[in-house]
């Protein structure tokens, strides 16, 4: 049995872009990263985007990231 949760982001402005980057992760994990290829990422641009989008909420909403550590292609803290 798979169980799949499906979580908000932390921005309410953000859950959809969440969902089509969860989307695309998904796809491209089982289709190709468990195939061993790995030539190419197409989710990149869409993290990037739903990235900028929870940034922008967490600095919007003033939640503390000190000694968060960062992930992704971008792994720079966004601006205070």
């Amino acid at each position: 049995m798979l169980i799949v949760l499906k979580m908000n982001s932390v921005g309410e402005g953000c859950t959809d872009l969440k969902r089509e980057y969860d989307q695309c992760f998904n796809r491209w994990f089982a289709e190709k990263f468990l195939k061993e290829d790995r030539s190419s990422d197409p989710c990149t641009e869409m993290f990037k985007k739903y990235q900028h989008c929870v940034q922008k909420a967490i600095k919007e909403k003033n939640i503390p990231i000190d000694g968060v550590e960062f992930m992704g292609p971008n792994k720079d803290k966004p601006d205070s």
